[in-house]
């Protein structure tokens, strides 16, 4: 690349928004994609990061539709939308022309830029395999909030997340993508957001899966205080569907060490409940319509059925999030006993 990346974040919602303001806090260069009144508020008044130890609105640029972006060589797209909406987002922005530092058009941006897969699960890489020349699968320790249009809650101080990332698929340039996660990490981690190149990146998303197979409790539940037993339950079905499918998965310390280097707390934001919940979470909560339950445990299930495997408490909790989604319940609908005995846990 020519000069420092831009970031271009497709789905600009909880991560991307507070990523992309972090970064343009530093002087990064970004581009926020998102739509609806979380759009108008950020380009109106940027976007509002509160943090543990900082509260500050930083202007962002923002665009809603292709036709307001101008993308050039120097771009790379950071996928941040949900799962159910990956594909559209990169069908939509996939046959954008990207230009070169004269102003010719050097081809279409999913053939030529590099795709940066920042989402829960590990169908988003699948997603963008199938539509991008270069895809790198993103693992994200950035737990963020959003609730209110044109703000977002970080819970990490002073440093904000950890991402571990790899390229995905085969690479034809081994020393471009080195170079390129190199140029990455000397942009984000100024602004608290360590960038952790491995190979084993795919591993080290399906160690977070085991986690996020527990953010449809949260949905569900509202509070998974005295569900720690369901818990238990649901995290030990799905690694031994993981086992059973012999997939590869980073060991329990070598994550536990990983996702808390020195200076990464997750604490209380000021003037906000401490118990605020994850992305599945926060789906209920901003009655959007969509979750993302089916890519966590309903990835577990489509595993378990593809190797002869049992995985009824993944597949139950996909079920009853999706009948949340639908009915536009919010969390809280169901209590522990009633989901116990949905899951014959009783």
């Amino acid at each position: 690349m020519a000069r420092s990346p831009r970031y271009v974040f497709l789905g600009a919602g909880a991560v991307g928004s507070a990523l992309g303001g972090l970064l343009a806090r530093q002087g990064r260069e970004v581009l926020l994609v998102t739509r609806g009144e979380h759009a108008r508020v950020m380009a109106e008044r940027g976007v509002t990061l509160r943090c543990p130890d900082l509260t500050e609105t930083v202007a962002v640029p923002v665009a809603t539709t292709p036709d307001q972006a101008r993308l050039t060589v120097d771009d790379v797209l950071v996928l941040t939308a949900k799962t159910p909406q990956a594909a559209d987002v990169l069908d939509t922005w996939g046959d954008v022309p990207v230009h070169d530092e004269d102003g010719s058009v050097v081809g279409r941006a999913l053939d030529v830029l590099p795709v940066l897969v920042a989402l829960n699960g590990v169908e988003g890489e699948e997603i963008a395999l199938r539509r991008a020349e270069r895809v790198f699968a993103v693992c994200v320790w950035f737990p963020t909030v959003l609730l209110e249009p044109g703000e977002v809650i970080v819970r990490g101080a002073p440093l904000r997340g950890v991402f571990h990332m790899g390229r995905y698929g085969h690479s034809p340039d081994p020393a471009a993508d080195q170079a390129l996660l190199a140029a990455i990490a000397a942009d984000w981690d100024p602004a608290g957001c360590l960038v952790r190149p491995t190979e084993a990146v795919m591993a080290w998303k399906y160690r977070k899966l085991i986690a996020n197979v527990g953010n449809a409790l949260e949905a569900l539940l509202g509070d998974t205080t005295g569900a720690e037993d369901i818990t238990t339950a649901l995290r030990a079905e799905t690694e031994r569907v993981l086992e059973a499918a012999a997939v590869p998965v980073v060991g329990k310390e070598e994550a536990r060490a990983g996702w808390k280097p020195e200076g990464l707390e997750f604490l209380p934001v000021p003037g906000e409940p401490e118990q605020l919940g994850g992305s599945s979470w926060q789906s209920l909560m901003r009655g959007t319509g969509s979750i993302e339950t089916d890519y966590l445990n309903g990835e577990i299930a489509l595993i378990a059925r593809r190797v002869g495997a049992a995985a009824p408490i993944n597949a139950r909790i996909a079920a009853l999030a999706r009948e949340a989604t639908r009915d536009g319940r919010r969390p809280g609908s169901i209590t522990a006993d009633e989901l116990r005995r949905e899951l014959a846990l009783t």
